[in-house]
């Protein structure tokens, strides 16, 4: 029943009883005790405690172990896979992929820890990066194991510590990937694993920390930016969803096109911070036949558990996830939107949902919200310009894509969206790790993450070096510097 690690001692929780299942409830998967508060200021402690000394060891000796913990990844990586694909209820192809990406994260780190974090010399003057100090990590349950590994990964290469807090959905993940840093030789103390809801997020905010590194939705990241408001030495990168545009114009290879949108909208359950949540349809001759398109292209989709042949979907994340997308359904077309393929649960479970796609063109004021689960809202306009204003009319910034065979409507595309993360002629729902990944406005506050982690994970100083004092004193004349008595 060992719930929380502190110094790389497993000890039981002191809070309450917290139970992660499979989304369709059919299997439990954990059932423990949650971290106490006093728990996590010990785990703080620990985490604090251990730090400087990670801090100073050699950077090749920190790399050799983080190489190791991508080792271990690749060895383990069914067995992983199998964890997050349980909990999460991805579809094991996905899992696996994921999985994938925590171990190539490594290599990747390293490189931008180099680039972005090391240190240069140039005649008199220097730069150097330090580590923070104690980094909070928050991850989300829609990437269980390689969200947070992405903050992670950078924040251990620049010789801070960590003090871990999953998401509650998505425990057991987060104790299969601690405990491979365990395996790796990371030493005691540099990784801590607390676990529970709300109320122990807010006590490790409150702690004694020198950063947070959180990927979430933007309500809890605001609560956070609000728990640090006068604090500005605390290191906080938040990572946020989106209301995510997709822009369909001049198409002429209407079946790529179709496709192009059911992975933007629909993989992972439209569960990524990246899907497309609103389809811009610029109106053509192909506008119907794209639509329809799409429609064919939803009916072919397999959904459902790894028991059955390669599903294209598993479930969303729980029951009360899958009762909230309904409710939106129903309220929009209430509003006046146009069924053009309704959402619909396809077992009694509730949680295996069939891809909706609304026309909400007549509808007025929509919630500028993310509905974070397989629903498309259509809109239609007359042209580019009115399709990117559209696009742009969010408080969220992270993800749009547009496709197109005009090259003059994907530049004016590039210049003018405002996201952070864009695709031309390919899905939103992905992106490089090889690139930053973040957004404006409501999806982020100017900390990218991905290659661009390394920022965020250390901080600069600038160095003036001169000769020595003998032959310093012969360029700095005391005698004659103005106003001195």
């Amino acid at each position: 029943m060992y719930s929380t690690l502190i110094d790389n001692e497993w000890i039981e929780g002191e809070g309450y009883e917290l139970v992660s299942s499979t989304p369709d409830e059919s299997q439990v998967l954990w059932q423990k005790t949650t971290s106490s508060t006093q728990q996590v200021i010990k785990a703080v402690a620990s985490a604090k405690a251990a730090q400087y000394k990670w801090a100073n060891t050699p950077l090749p000796e920190r790399i050799k172990i983080i190489e190791k913990f991508a080792e271990i990844l690749n060895a383990e990586k069914n067995e992983i896979a199998q964890v997050i694909s349980q909990e999460n209820g991805k579809p094991m192809w996905e899992a696996l992929t994921e999985v994938g990406a925590m171990a190539n994260k490594v290599a990747i780190s390293i490189k931008a820890q180099d680039e972005r974090a090391g240190s240069r010399t140039h005649n008199n003057f220097s730069l150097a990066h330090h580590a923070h100090g104690v980094m909070a990590v928050f991850g989300p349950f829609n990437f269980p194991g390689h969200l947070p590994n992405g903050h992670i990964v950078p924040a251990l290469l620049a010789g801070n510590s960590i003090v871990f807090k999953p998401s509650e959905l998505t425990p057991l993940t987060a104790e299969v990937t601690v405990k491979a840093w365990i395996k790796a030789g990371l030493p005691a103390g540099v990784i801590n694993l607390i676990q529970g809801a709300r109320e122990v997020g807010e006590a490790l905010v409150k702690s004694d920390i020198d950063g947070v590194l959180f990927t979430g939705s933007y309500n809890t990241g605001k609560i956070i930016h609000q728990q640090l408001a006068g604090k500005p030495e605390i290191m906080l990168a938040l990572e946020m969803g989106g209301n995510n545009a997709f822009i369909a114009s001049q198409v002429e290879d209407i079946e790529l096109a179709a496709n192009t949108l059911l992975h933007s909208a629909f993989l992972s359950a439209g569960q990524r911070c990246t899907c497309t949540r609103r389809l811009i349809l610029v109106e053509s001759e192909n506008s119907d036949v794209l639509i329809e398109k799409l429609i064919a292209a939803c009916n072919r989709i397999i959904i459902g558990n790894n028991n059955q042949q390669d599903p294209f979907m598993g479930p969303v994340i729980n029951r009360s996830a899958a009762e909230k997308l309904l409710q939106v359904q129903e309220e929009l077309l209430s509003s006046g939107a146009q069924a053009l393929k309704k959402m619909e649960a396809v077992d009694e479970t509730l949680v295996y949902l069939s891809p909706g796609i609304l026309d909400v063109s007549n509808v007025e004021n929509i919630p500028d919200d993310e509905y974070f689960g397989p629903l498309l809202q259509v809109y239609r306009v007359k042209d580019i310009d009115e399709a990117i204003k559209l696009a742009n009319a969010t408080r969220f910034g992270l993800a749009a894509g547009i496709i197109s065979d005009n090259p003059a409507e994907q530049e004016k595309f590039r210049q003018h969206i405002k996201a952070g993360v864009v695709s031309v002629n390919l899905p939103t729902a992905g992106a490089s790790s090889e690139l930053p990944f973040g957004g404006v406005g409501a999806s982020g506050n100017h900390r990218p993450s991905a290659y661009y982690a390394a920022d965020y994970c250390a901080w600069p100083q600038a160095i003036s070096q001169g000769d020595s004092t003998k032959n310093q004193a012969q360029n700095i004349d005391l005698e004659n510097v103005r106003g001195l008595r």
